[in-house]
């Protein structure tokens, strides 16, 4: 019993550990130039583990690195200060590339 504990324990513990990526919804964002000045300005973060900027979708996601985070005041005023209008912004535990292949099969 003692070690069916432990190991949910242990388990909630690695799961925390996770990085964490944070998407948003930002209008505004017209071309490739606007995507990378975006990406540029979030990897200035030391929290910031990687960046996807996606035009088509309005997303701009940040991955955090673990045990790190970016406070939401802290992205939706990189991203008005740089000219952009942030919608929305979830937490989620999705990867980068979770998110392109979602991103590429149009959900």
């Amino acid at each position: 019993m003692k070690s069916s504990k432990l190991l949910i324990v242990f388990a909630l513990i690695a799961t925390s550990a996770y990085s964490d990526t944070i998407e948003m919804t930002v209008n505004g964002l017209v071309c490739g130039f606007c995507a990378q000045g975006i990406e540029k300005t979030l990897r200035k973060n030391p929290a910031t583990a990687d960046v996807l900027v996606s035009l088509e979708n309005r997303l701009v996601a940040v991955v955090t690195r673990e045990g790190t985070d970016i406070p939401d005041t802290d992205l939706r005023k990189a991203l008005t200060n740089a000219g952009y209008d942030v919608k929305a912004i979830e937490r989620t535990h999705r990867s980068v590339n979770e998110l392109r292949t979602v991103l590429k099969e149009g959900k």
